[in-house]
């Protein structure tokens, strides 16, 4: 199982946008993102996102890119104070799933996977961008498998 996660793109501030959905520039840097996810021939059965509007509209822009077998869907628990501890105890190792949500959260579900601990970071995440984390079938641990991100500067 492979697990995508992804901080929402870039939003627009209150002041334009109440609800903050994407901005041009992030709608822009997620359809890339997704463009060479597809390319690359990655294989999501689901999408779930946290709900939140900027996430939702990452969560389709990924949806038309990929096209996940199980479509995509409001999850519970990817808010940006959610507790990570639960949310990881609910993932199904079985399905490849990408999670659309915010920071600190993501940095800290990545962090608690790879390391037990929320504290610290084991990877810096950025608008639009995914880790994806595999568990290794003989220990059940997670580790960094690989990561696209908008900017590498």
């Amino acid at each position: 199982m492979a697990l995508y996660l992804v901080q929402h793109g870039k939003s627009l501030p209150k002041d334009v946008d109440p609800d903050q959905g994407l901005s041009d520039e992030g709608k822009s840097e997620v359809q890339r993102i997704a463009g060479v996810a597809e390319g690359y021939g990655v294989k999501v059965s689901k999408i779930a996102h946290s709900g939140k509007k900027r996430a939702r509209q990452t969560a389709e822009l990924f949806e038309t890119a990929l096209a996940p077998s199980q479509g995509i869907g409001e999850r519970d628990g990817l808010k940006p104070l959610d507790d990570v501890s639960a949310a990881a105890d609910t993932l199904d190792t079985g399905e490849n799933l990408m999670l659309v949500g915010h920071l600190p959260f993501m940095e800290r579900l990545a962090n608690y996977l790879v390391t037990g601990s929320i504290d610290g970071l084991v990877f810096k995440f950025q608008n639009g961008g995914i880790l994806c984390l595999d568990q290794d079938p003989e220990s059940g641990s997670w580790f960094i498998k690989w990561s696209l991100m908008p900017h590498i500067a």
